[in-house]
């Protein structure tokens, strides 16, 4: 019989590992999921959850006896060296953009022994995107503001903001998506926010629900364009601030339609 060379017992720190195994068929190569995985829904009924973002269960993910544990960016150094300390393989993705979902995608599937299916998947997105950019070609592109976090204020990471352009809208604080942590994307000043005078505001409160009013009641936001039209959204950060399937699926589509409402 024909011995499988690849990772048979895998520990997915972060989501996005999780929903793309479960979408190249490779499901059953899971051993531990972290407790914030939503996609799919599934994956929290079939299997244990063994780590948050910033902490894990050691004891509980050695118990599982995996032979690959992937985790995602410079915050979850401390865990990764824990694991390694313990002789475990641990690789550790730190992409920001859309190209690094992309590159993500395709070595997760050379890894499990689905690199075809995994170029053919990121191949289809690529195809979404360009056609999505070719339909808002000569539209006016809504100015964006999404509010990644409330108390500090931050504005989003790298991938959300190409996306936002994707979809047809233009970020107002693009000089601090390049910034990968999120002190680094803090807005000091949230009247800096009034001065660029966004015409739609789009929150994720990684963890909590967005509470429209509070955005409104901040000093000088009466102001905004935004505010006056009411367009201040909701996007569930477990389809956006995942930097995996979910921000080039549902998450690219729900930035569309929301931003077609004020084109």
């Amino acid at each position: 019989m024909k011995r499988d060379p690849y990772p048979q017992r895998i520990v997915c720190l972060t989501e996005e590992s999780t929903e793309m195994l479960y979408l190249l068929g490779e499901e059953h190569r899971i051993v531990g999921i972290s407790g914030f995985t939503v996609r799919p829904a599934r994956a929290r009924k079939e299997k244990p959850k063994v780590s948050a973002y910033t902490s894990a269960n050691i004891q509980k993910i050695v118990d599982l006896k995996p032979d690959l544990v992937i985790g995602f960016s410079d915050i979850q150094a401390d865990i990764a060296k824990s694991l390694i300390a313990l002789g475990m393989e641990v690789w550790v993705t730190n992409h920001r953009s859309i190209q690094g979902i992309l590159d993500f995608v395709v070595r997760l599937g050379a890894m499990v022994g689905k690199a075809d299916q995994a170029i053919q998947w990121t191949e289809a997105m690529v195809v979404k995107m360009e056609s999505m950019k070719k339909g808002n070609e000569g539209k006016l592109r809504p100015r964006v503001f999404f509010e990644e976090w409330n108390d500090p204020l931050f504005s989003c990471i790298g991938w959300v903001d190409e996306l936002i352009t994707v979809a047809g809208g233009q970020n107002i604080f693009p000089e601090l998506a390049a910034q990968s942590l999120g002190k680094d994307r803090i807005i000091a000043d949230p009247y800096e926010v009034v001065k660029r005078q966004p015409d739609i505001i789009l929150a994720s409160w990684c963890g909590k629900k967005v509470v429209p009013q509070k955005i409104m009641a901040r000093p000088g936001w009466q102001e905004l364009h935004a505010v006056q039209q009411g367009h201040i959204y909701e996007v569930d950060a477990s389809i956006i601030l995942q930097p995996g399937p979910a921000a080039l699926t549902d998450g690219l589509d729900i930035l569309h339609g929301l931003i077609q409402k004020v084109m």
